[in-house]
């Protein structure tokens, strides 16, 4: 808890298996925890130092952008086409589905972590730092401080930290990559982030974004 970038207190939107997780391993850590659903008041939990976006990629228009001005924001989601149907604004290969929420959170500070996790890992693979099934979670975000924030978090609640690159990086370690749901430790995970620009993904990302600063590396 002396950790200097910890933040003290953690609001997570989604009561769902996997914002219930992290809620359960955030208070365990000794951190304040604001957990609110769809029908609760988010602004208690979007007062908090870092908020969790854990609900439905598809929904995050419904995410209230005003209470989440300036806040630091950790976006869990992912989009599920065989649930929520074909989504043409996240299958864009010239942009990363964290770059599109953080279009729409234009006044908030986006960090993209534990979205390729299964919820199984979340709620059953936390270890304290060193534990050899410590299992690892991609940070992609553009401002350093705010991705330092991030990963004391990831550390506190029992996971080890991967740092990506900028938030474009996040495409990466979407559904349908390699990352998405291995539930590797943090060596694993730094050997497929580094595999990643040779997969068929990953080529298909190069072309599309070719000559824009700032891709996935």
């Amino acid at each position: 808890m002396d950790t200097p970038d910890l933040p003290r207190s953690v609001g997570v939107l989604g009561v769902g298996r996997f914002g219930g997780a992290l809620a359960r391993h955030a208070r365990g850590a000794g951190l304040a925890v604001e957990v609110a659903g769809s029908a609760d008041d988010p602004a208690a939990a979007c007062a908090c130092d870092v908020v969790i976006l854990a609900i439905p990629l598809a929904r995050y228009r419904a995410l209230p952008a005003g209470l989440l001005r300036g806040a630091l924001v950790v976006d869990a989601m992912n989009h599920w086409w065989e649930v929520d149907g074909a989504r043409p604004e996240f299958d864009d290969p010239r942009t990363s589905t964290s770059e599109t929420v953080q279009a729409f959170l234009r006044e908030s500070r986006v960090v993209k972590a534990f979205g390729h996790a299964s919820a199984w890992e979340v709620e059953n693979l936390p270890h304290p730092a060193g534990h050899p099934d410590r299992r690892g979670i991609a940070i992609a975000g553009d401002d350093a401080r705010d991705t330092a924030v991030v990963a004391a978090l990831v550390d506190a609640l029992g996971f080890d930290p991967v740092l990506a690159g900028p938030l474009a990086a996040g495409v990466a370690f979407e559904p349908g990559t390699e990352i998405f749901g291995s539930d590797a430790t943090a060596a694993e995970l730094r050997e497929m982030l580094a595999r990643f620009p040779e997969s068929q993904r990953g080529r298909v990302v190069a072309r599309a974004r070719h000559g824009r600063e700032g891709g996935a590396r």
